[in-house]
């Protein structure tokens, strides 16, 4: 297939689209700088535009592109950052998709469990309501902007992604030098539940919604069951030896993370019912596997 990818730098959107190219897609690139060769395009979610002929002949789109959430403290200004970023982004897209004729078959936009906001002990998968927070409502709005993509018959999935486990960015990538200098801890109480996925999954997810056409709507991103912080911290330990005794508390993360980290401190049980209902298998479901599966090989034990 031609495939186009926003995001396409991102740790994601580098993981996923070497595996397309490693299979023989054609991948294009959509970038916000002037394109580099025939498999980038250019685009400006500034301006809602895309460049002539970017998504010509593509069946499938896969939207990645946004601010990143866990970069920097959430002031008013970055939080504006945050949502146009990925509202503006996704409704360009969205809108690109749904004037081509032909259409592409099917639109796989990035989102995140933030949608579910606080769930304490509670589990919860797609069918749950939304939450509250920030986040909550930048997802709900995220996800509305690829209306015009749907309501044109395109298929669209809303991936709502977990804490991707990998240390080569996001959350967790903050994470690992901390743990490997044996400076880890749990996190505030450690109580509260993380949706976590291991790269490798999250990029056979994505494939694995691009393939199926009954799936469509939000699709949970996160391994089978969810860990505590506690356990996630242990696991941090067993895997990498290092000692898990300097526990971080509540003031402290919120001195540095200003607002942000609540979202840290705070649990999020979600569940993947669809991806599991639609016959996905996980390569690491459990929190040590997908550890393992983020080391370089020579340290995979």
């Amino acid at each position: 297939m031609r495939i186009a990818v926003t995001g396409a730098s991102g740790l994601i959107g580098s993981a996923l689209t070497a595996s397309l190219a490693d299979d023989g897609h054609e991948v294009v690139a959509l970038v916000r700088r002037a394109p580099h060769g025939p498999g980038e395009a250019r685009w400006d979610p500034e301006k809602g535009t895309v460049e002539a002929d970017a998504l010509a002949g593509c069946e499938a789109v896969v939207h990645l592109a946004g601010a990143p959430v866990a970069e920097r403290r959430w002031t008013e200004r970055r939080k504006k950052v945050l949502w146009d970023s990925r509202v503006k982004g996704t409704a360009t897209i969205a809108k690109a998709m749904a004037a081509l004729d032909p259409k592409p078959r099917v639109l796989v936009a990035g989102s995140a469990i933030g949608f579910y906001g606080e769930t304490g002990d509670r589990a919860v998968d797609e069918d749950s309501p939304a939450g509250k927070g920030f986040l909550a409502d930048l997802v709900q709005a995220w996800e509305a902007a690829a209306d015009p993509a749907r309501e044109a018959g395109i298929r669209t999935v809303h991936a709502r992604t977990g804490l991707v486990v990998s240390p080569r960015g996001g959350a967790w990538g903050a994470l690992f030098p901390f743990f490997r200098a044996g400076l880890g801890g749990r996190l505030g109480s450690g109580r509260q539940f993380w949706s976590f996925i291991a790269l490798e999954d999250e990029i056979a997810a994505l494939r694995f919604a691009l393939d199926h056409d009954e799936l469509s709507g939000p699709v949970n991103l996160t391994a089978p069951e969810p860990r505590t912080n506690k356990e996630v911290t242990e696991a941090m330990g067993r895997v990498l030896h290092r000692p898990t005794v300097l526990p971080v508390p509540g003031f402290a993360l919120r001195a540095v993370l200003g607002e942000f980290a609540g979202d840290v401190t705070g649990s999020q049980r979600v569940r993947p019912k669809r991806l599991l209902d639609a016959g996905f298998a996980f390569a690491h479901p459990d929190i040590d596997g997908a550890i393992k599966a983020a080391l370089p090989p020579p340290n995979r034990v």
